[in-house]
Formats: structure tokens, C-alpha cells, sequence
């Protein structure tokens, strides 16, 4: 079984994803990370050498978490020490962040890269009622959102959303010939993308929006023991 669980870098979703991964008890614990990224978040941000762009891109998902009382990327942080917790194996499935950047940028128009840029200013603004109401209409009918997504950003679309899909899905189809029990802890808008190209696999799937609704439960109610071992 590969379960598919989409999350988000900006809202406290830890203990319902903690719940979800120890439920399943995974052999591999797959994350939406590469080796940098990963290094990233242990030191708090992006290194001094990070693409101008990936530094606005972090900066505005740091505004968003703050008005959710989080930090970006604790999901994933989640995600690696449940793994530990439960002395599965941990997989880096996503494409290099240089490589990724380097290709997003190199691939915009001029006027796609100004009309992404100004998002990025502006998103310094957003209220959270504008956040909820954008989700809402995400959860509502995400291909939508996506493929609306795609005419305003057309290169953006297929480097930050297409070309991960295809990369992640090779990942995961390649670590479920050695293991059958797999969670992959990966963006919510990337988990049909991610189910359509695993097909015919056998895929559990569970949206942020399930994470989100679910109350946490206490310790002594999930079955498991909590000795935890950070042998790799």
C-alpha cells in the first residue's frame, strides 16, 4: 500500500500527521525534500547561496505560517521524526532545489517573471479570511485551481508542479518495487498529480483538508511505544 498524504508548509497540522503515519506504520517514510532543502530546515531558512527567488518564495510562506502561529516546513520536520519514531527508512523523493529554481526561472517570459513577482510583493498583504477563502475554493476543485493556475503561470506550473509530479511518482514507484508499505508526505497540491501517475499501484490518499479537521489524538491513544531510536 502507498498512502499519499497532502500537506502544507503554513498551518499546525503536526499531531493529526504524526497520527496518520504511526497508524499506517510505514517501512519508508517518503518527503517532499531534497538533501538541501532538508539541511535548510534544521538550520531555520535558505542558505546565503539560494536563488533570489526561492529566498521571496520562503519569505512569503514564513508571513503566512506566522498568521497560523507555525513555522514552514514543521510538517515536514513531522514527517522525519515519525519516521525515526518508528525506525522506518526516510527517502529524500523531490528534485534538487537548484535544479528546480534554475529551471523555473530560465523557463518564465519576462512578463510571467514580473507578473510573479508582484504576487510575491503583494502576498506580504494577505489577511487570513483571503488564505481561507483561496483554500476553500482549492479544496473545492483543486484540478480547477491548478489547471487556473497554469494559464496565469504557465512555465511556473509545469517546473514547480508537473516536472516534481512525474520526478516524486518515479521515486515512490521505484521505492515500492523494494517495500509495499509506503507513506509519502508531499504538497496538497501535488497528490492527484502524484495518485493519476502511480496508477494501476494500490494508493490510500488523505488531503490536508482531513488533517486539518482531525481532532489530535492524546498519547495513549495511539498504539505504539514511544522509544525512539535515531539509528538511519
Amino acid at each position: 500500500m502507498i498512502t499519499l498524504i497532502g500537506v502544507a508548509h503554513v498551518f499546525d497540522i503536526s499531531k493529526s500527521l504524526e497520527n496518520a503515519i504511526i497508524e499506517r506504520n510505514p517501512q519508508v517514510v517518503c518527503v517532499e525534500l531534497d538533501p538541501a532543502r532538508y539541511n535548510a530546515l534544521y538550520s531555520k531558512g535558505p542558505s546565503r547561496d539560494s536563488p533570489i527567488v526561492y529566498k521571496m518564495l520562503a519569505g512569503m510562506q514564513e508571513n503566512i505560517a506566522k498568521k497560523y502561529g507555525t513555522q514552514v516546513g514543521s510538517e515536514m520536520l513531522t514527517a522525519i521524526e515519525t519516521a525515526k519514531l518508528l525506525n522506518a527508512k526516510l527517502a529524500f523523493i523531490d528534485m534538487d532545489a537548484s535544479r528546480i529554481f534554475s529551471n523555473f526561472w530560465r523557463s518564465m517570459s519576462f512578463s510571467e517573471r514580473m507578473k510573479f513577482i508582484i504576487a510575491l510583493l503583494t502576498s506580504v498583504f494577505i489577511r487570513k479570511k483571503r488564505i481561507e477563502k483561496e483554500l476553500k475554493r482549492f479544496e473545492e476543485n483543486n484540478e480547477y485551481y491548478i489547471e487556473s493556475f497554469g494559464k496565469e503561470f504557465p512555465a511556473a506550473k509545469r517546473v514547480l508542479i508537473d516536472d516534481r509530479n512525474i520526478h516524486m511518482a518515479k521515486s515512490i514507484k521505484k521505492i515500492n518495487e523494494e517495500h509495499e508499505n509506503i507513506v509519502a508526505v508531499v504538497g496538497d497540491g501535488h497528490v492527484e498529480g502524484i495518485r493519476r501517475l502511480l496508477e494501476p499501484s494500490d494508493v490510500e490518499v488523505i488531503r490536508l483538508s482531513e488533517l486539518r479537521e482531525e481532532k489530535p489524538k492524546k498519547a495513549d491513544e495511539v498504539n505504539i511505544s514511544y522509544e525512539i531510536s535515531y539509528d538511519t
